[in-house]
Order: structure tokens, then sequence, then C-alpha cells
């Protein structure tokens, strides 16, 4: 996918000192306190060549890094009193059903209790009828394509597997595509460029290499290892190493799940699929994550989203490049357009802004963010929150003002505005409750110079909740609406306050106030 200039230099230059940094395994483990680590490899369906190059691989650095491996490929081993001498046991391109019931009960139970595993390659595809290996795992194998070269994307370069890569790592292995997406329950810690290499599946969203917490364990899954040339590769003993001390708790790193749609609120990244969009890293964003690397056309969508209650949304993004739009669709890309968005440049990735729009109700639980625009890389999406309620009120129903007159308007509602509006006049309104507010919508008319509402808390001096441009509308009559996103507050009184040059400016009709 076509990146900025400025990220493209900076991964590329980035990737290529790490890389010239790491020719040889990291040193640094030799100081753990001694574990055992078991290495199953019982196959019950295709077994691949490189099983034995894998395991060597596992001794050897267990060799230098103060741990001791039995391998072994009798199932007999997994039983509670044998289980409870390894900090770790690592599936070594296992397939199919290789336990029974009582060493899947002694194995789950060893998990739960604090135990490790990790899974290399084709762990993926073994034990398909027992639920909890599928959630040990993360995802089972669906399908490859031939062994090809493509660029993997490191998504997270501060857990100790993948520590020592850089932005990006080309290589060569058979690439699984996965039945589900492990992404909602699992941490990514590495994923495949599906525009790099032929075969992929999995709509551009392309988990490769995971981590998570189960209980007291910890589980660890990667798709790299079914060459045989792998178990050489410097990097990949590395990604193994730092696999095993993680599982075996020598050494710590994040690997929590992704925060899922909850109630209102929704991280980008944790989007149920994707068209084009991939993870980016961000220091400044929600969880250091965001949807990135947008181009015109990408889209992402949430399911299970109850869009029948939604009143407007308020996005949060970034953007050091050219911008553009947001539309959010029932049910698909196509979909009935339920409001769209502009997403300005910000100044830089790291600097985010809300903007705000009031949604349409729709009757579909899946929603759809399309993006649209000119050139590649046009701005992050860090999260999304839904708003579920809305309270209107008249301009010239006003609590308390200064300067304002009721002024009489065909076109507007209840044939009445807030008008004959001057620089410095203002408005308040009591009863609104200000604590969840996301967003207002101004509908407003002008023949004047037009100018700014300051949406201020409390009084005409307090908290700037937000500002919006009102321009001339080409007359008193003609009416128009537009919204601006709002600072929470703990105010119960919102207070509209007029700027601008000479003369009336503007006439204010009414303004809606929206709120999750």
């Amino acid at each position: 996918m076509p990146r900025s200039t400025a990220r493209n230099w900076f991964a590329a230059a980035t990737a290529g000192l790490l890389a010239a940094a790491t020719l040889n395994p990291v040193p640094a483990s030799a100081a753990d306190a001694p574990y055992k680590v078991l290495v199953f490899s019982k196959t019950a369906g295709f077994r691949h060549s490189s099983i034995p190059n894998g395991i060597a691989a596992v001794q050897s650095l267990g060799s230098t890094n103060n741990f001791t491996v039995t391998a072994t490929e009798d199932a007999a081993a997994f039983t509670a009193a044998n289980l409870a001498q390894y900090q770790t046991v690592v599936f070594m391109s296992t397939t199919g059903d290789v336990l029974n019931d009582a060493q899947q009960t002694a194995f789950e139970a060893y998990i739960r209790g604090g135990g490790g595993y990790v899974g290399v390659h084709a762990a993926a595809d073994t034990e398909y009828s027992w639920p909890f290996y599928g959630t040990l795992a993360g995802a089972w194998f669906a399908s490859h394509p031939a062994i090809q070269q493509a660029i993997v994307n490191v998504e997270d370069r501060s857990h100790p597997a993948t520590a020592h890569l850089g932005a990006t790592w080309t290589r060569t292995d058979e690439w699984y595509n996965y039945q589900t997406n492990p992404r909602a329950t699992a941490h990514v810690l590495a994923s495949l460029n599906e525009s790099s290499y032929s075969g992929g599946s999995m709509s551009g969203d392309h988990p490769i290499t995971w981590c998570k917490t189960i209980d007291s364990g910890r589980s660890f899954y990667t798709g790299f290892g079914h060459t045989e040339e792998s178990y050489a590769d410097a990097n990949f003993r590395n990604l193994l190493l730092g696999a095993i001390r993680y599982t075996a708790k020598r050494v710590d790193g994040n690997c929590a799940a992704p925060v899922q749609p909850s109630g209102s609120v929704y991280q980008a990244e944790a989007w149920s699929a994707t068209g084009g969009v991939q993870v980016a890293n961000h220091a400044a964003a929600v969880g250091g994550k965001t949807a990135g690397y947008i181009d015109n056309n990408d889209w992402i969508s949430f399911t299970g989203v109850n869009l029948s209650n939604v009143t407007g949304v308020t996005l949060r993004s970034s953007s050091a490049g050219a911008g553009g739009t947001v539309e959010l669709r029932a049910g698909s890309t196509t979909g009935t357009l339920l409001g769209s968005a502009a997403i300005a440049n910000t100044g830089s990735w790291e600097t985010f802004r809300d903007v705000f729009t009031p949604l349409a109700t729709n009757t579909s639980t899946s929603l759809f963010l399309v993006f649209r625009g000119t050139g590649s890389s046009l701005f992050d999406l860090d999260q999304l929150t839904l708003t579920r309620s809305a309270t209107t009120r008249q301009g010239e129903a006003w609590s308390s003002m200064s300067g304002l007159q009721v002024a009489g308007h065909a076109p507007a509602t209840g044939g009445q505005t807030a008008g004959f509006i001057d620089n410095n006049d203002w408005a308040a309104y009591t009863g609104l409750s200000l604590a969840t507010a996301a967003g207002v919508r101004v509908k407003w008319s002008s023949a004047g110079p037009g100018g700014t509402i300051e949406i201020r808390a409390g009084s005409a001096t307090g908290a700037l909740l937000g500002s919006l441009a009102v321009a001339n509308t080409g007359s008193w009559d003609t009416f128009r609406t537009a919204s601006v996103a709002l600072v929470p507050n703990a105010s119960t009184t919102l207070c509209l306050v007029f700027r601008g040059g000479s003369g009336s400016l503007f006439d204010v009709d009414e303004f809606t106030v929206f709120s999750a």
C-alpha cells in the first residue's frame, strides 16, 4: 500500500539500522534463572520437513540462554505432574488431533494455572475439535498459497519477540490464511502486507504473529517457520527466543487484546473487517495505535453496532497528509449513507483532533467507514464515539441573554429565531447535560457578514467547549446547518457567544446538543 514519503523514508531508514544491528542472537537472556522447555512435535496430518530444524534451533537457543529442552512426540507427556516441571511448551508444527481428552484436560489446567504455550506455524493446523485450543492458539489454519516472498509489517517493536526487528521485514515462507482474524482477542505483533504477495485472503488485515494471556498463562503464536531455512535465520531465531522467554515468564511484554467496541466508544484499529487499512503506531493515540495508512476507497467496519438509536459520531484523527472525508454507511461500503465528516491536515501524525457529525438512524447492525481523498496516506483514525441522545433548543428560547431580539422568519422552526445578533451578544440555556456532550449542530441564516459562535460552559466567559464559523447564507430566510465537536463539562448551562464584525451578523434558529 502506498504511504507518505516521510513515513516511507523513516521506516526504511529504521529497518536498515536495526537489521544491521541484529545479525546475532540477543545475548541478554543468558542471565535468566534456569528453566525447562518442552518441545512437542507430534503430527497426525501433514508433517513438515522443517520440524528437526525447529527442534535443533530451540535446543541451540537453550544452550546459550539458560534453559534445557526436552523434545518429544509422545502425548503421554501431557499429565499434570509432568507438565509442572516446564515453564513453557512449544508446539513445533504439530498437525491434527494429537491429544486425547485426559491430556487436553491436563494441558488446559497447566495453561490456566500459569504455564506457557508457543505455537509455531502448523500449530494452527491442530486440534480443530477442541475449543480451548482454538482460544489458546488464537486462530485455526484455513489455506495457503505457494511459498513466496512477502513483506511483514512489525506492529509492535517493544515486545521481546519483535524488539530486534525493523518496521518491516521481507522474508520467504509459506503464508497461512486463517479461518478467523485473531486481532479481536489477541495482541498482534506482526502482520502481512497482502499487496506484497499473491494468495492472501484476509481482506488486507492479515495477522501472522500474536500473543495473549489466558487466566494466569501466556500464549504466543507465529505463522513463520514452514521452511527449513527459517531456523537458521537470526531474526526468526531471536523471535523464537523472545516468545519462549515471554511465555516462560522470564521477561514481560504487552499482550493485552485491543480495546473492543464497548458501549459507544470504538478503537478504530479494532475493526471487524477492513479493506486496505493497516495498524499504525502512534504514541499520542489512545492505546498507542490507529487505523492508518489510509488511501482513497479504503474502509473499515464494525459489527454488532446498534444503529437504531445513534444520533451522531465523534471521530478522532490525525494527518500530515492531504486529509479527506469519512463516509459512515450502514451494512456495506455502498450501504445507506448515514453521515460524513471532513478530516483536515492536523500538522503531524501525532497531533489528534476531534470532528463531530450527526448520523441518521438505521436498522443495520454493521457500521462501515469508507475513506475518500486524493493521494495516499490521507489521515489516521484513532477512535470513534457514537452519541445516542440529542437535545434540541430553539434559539429564541434562551434562559438569559444580552443584546438579542426575537426575529420572525417563516422558514424557521416555529417561525422565529434569535436575531439581530451583533458582536459580543450572547444567549444562555439552562438544564442541558454537558457532562457527556460530544457535539452540537447549529441551524442559522445570514444576509450579513456572518461570524463565529463560541460554545461556552456556564456563562459568556466560561470554559470554551467549541466554536463554529457561520457564513452568509444568501438571505435571512435561507437556513443552513453545521456541526462541531464539544469538550464535555460539568456545567448544565450552555452559553452561545457571538463574534464578528459590525451590524447584524446572523440569526440562530435552533441548536442540538448530542451526548453519549
